[in-house]
């Protein structure tokens, strides 16, 4: 059974009830996801060959500190850095290290940023120098099922309809949907109800109410969709070592369809301007 309750009725913990947030909470979730775009956008100019995935965690915790924010991940569950940084074939959660990024290369930034309680969760692709034509084309299709995923919040409508949007999508062009990962709930509590799958049939799973906050972040791979984690108990990687890509927004429900937290306030969220930018 499926329970929807007001937001400042529930326990700050995830009890598997659906949170439904008011406007002062809708408001909270703008200013943080904002700053977490801001922070997405700046990245751009630093992501470049040989700059190893340790000066992009510096650089988020930096400005995390100097805009009154936290990072969430840091310390979270003993995980130890500001960001997630996943090159290639790393599907999420891959770890930044003094390993420098290779010409050719493509990675993930997954930021989430704390602001006055708030978690503002948003990820992106982002290009090392010149890439190959295979590798922009994932990250094309992998942004396109997520608008096409966006598409699909409005009221009245089910999850179900978000997962299929990007599975008929992704599928038809030949990729494969990780499975083993997916969205989440998200306010006033990092990870939350619902789980929100990247892939499931139309008109199945929970209804769509105004005042939901969640997470959408298809990962989509070109091989096939399987996945296994490290021994660091964190990196996932694609078991055939195909390429992956992610792309993530907080999203909320409104009363009339879909607010996206996390646009870039640069327009830097589209896979074409950056990698345009980066080719130049």
């Amino acid at each position: 059974m499926i329970t929807y309750l007001q937001a400042e009725a529930n326990p700050q913990r995830n009890t598997g009830t659906i949170r439904l947030y008011d406007e002062a909470a809708f408001e909270g979730m703008r200013r943080a996801c904002q700053l977490t775009a801001r922070c997405l956008d700046e990245l751009a100019e630093l992501v470049a060959p040989g700059v190893p995935t340790q000066v992009i965690d510096d650089f988020v915790l930096r400005f995390a500190m100097d805009n009154g924010a936290l990072p969430a991940t840091l310390n979270y569950r003993g995980y130890m850095k500001s960001v997630c940084t996943s090159i290639n074939h790393v599907v999420c959660h891959g770890i930044p290290s003094e390993k420098p990024l290779r010409e050719g290369d493509i990675v993930n930034i997954d930021v989430t940023l704390i602001v006055d309680g708030f978690y503002g969760d948003s990820s992106r692709m982002y290009p090392v120098g010149k890439i190959k034509r295979a590798a922009e084309r994932l990250c094309e299709i992998t942004y396109h099922s997520l608008m096409l995923a966006i598409d699909e919040v409005r009221p009245g409508n089910r999850l179900g309809d978000i997962g299929a949007a990007i599975q008929d999508y992704a599928e038809a062009e030949r990729c494969s949907v990780v499975r083993d990962f997916c969205g989440h709930g998200v306010g006033k509590i990092f990870h939350d109800a619902p789980n929100i799958l990247h892939y499931g049939r139309r008109g199945e799973g929970a209804e769509l109410r105004p005042g939901m906050i969640f997470t959408i972040e298809p990962m989509i791979n070109l091989g096939r969709p399987h996945v296994k984690v490290l021994s660091d108990g964190w990196t996932a990687v694609t078991r055939d070592r195909s390429l992956t890509a992610q792309y993530e927004h907080t999203v909320g429900v409104t009363e009339t369809g879909c607010e996206v937290f996390t646009f870039s306030p640069g327009g830097l969220d589209t896979p074409g301007l950056v990698f345009d930018n980066k080719n130049i």
